[in-house]
């Protein structure tokens, strides 16, 4: 096992142990995408989660460094684990994508607005934001189904979508 898989694996799932440190290793050198894509193919539970996290934080403001992982990232939408869904949101709209790709991430992030973690509907409704504000033709449909998330929502989605349709209506 490759030392930064070391690094972010055990404890549980309510501690993120190294994943800052890692994060700040990632952004520094971002060919160690490649070994937490593997960690994110782990059997571990608690390792793909805190792969997830660090690809976050390490792509946040080098969204370019995703790129290369984009059909592996589309895979992983596929995956249940809330954890690291709620990682995965973010990192889905920073990719390139075509038209084709890019509704198979819209229909998925509406789909995750079903989840039953409200993290996850809530950063799925983050993301589906930032694709509105990315692609203007998406903003009719994305702020209606925030709309209605806003209405039926736990409060923190009810707030987070009150903030998200100000952002959307001065787009």
């Amino acid at each position: 096992m490759h030392a930064v898989l070391q690094r972010l694996s055990g404890g549980d799932r309510r501690s993120i142990g190294e994943s800052n440190r890692v994060a700040d290793m990632a952004r520094a050198q971002p060919e160690l995408i490649t070994v937490l894509i593997e960690g994110l193919e782990s059997a571990d539970p608690v390792l793909r989660m805190r792969c997830a996290d660090v690809m976050e934080k390490a792509t946040a403001d080098r969204p370019e460094s995703l790129a290369p992982y984009k059909k592996k990232l589309l895979e992983l939408s596929r995956i249940e684990q809330h954890e690291v869904r709620w990682h995965v949101a973010p990192m889905l709209v920073r990719l390139p994508l075509s038209e084709t790709e890019e509704v198979f991430v819209m229909n998925t992030l509406l789909a995750w607005t079903n989840d039953a973690s409200s993290i996850v509907k809530t950063m799925a409704m983050q993301a589906l934001a930032d694709l509105a504000l990315r692609n203007r033709k998406r903003l009719p449909e994305i702020e209606r189904h925030i709309k209605e998330l806003t209405a039926i929502g736990t409060p923190a989605m009810s707030a987070r979508g009150r903030k998200l349709l100000a952002k959307l209506g001065k787009a």
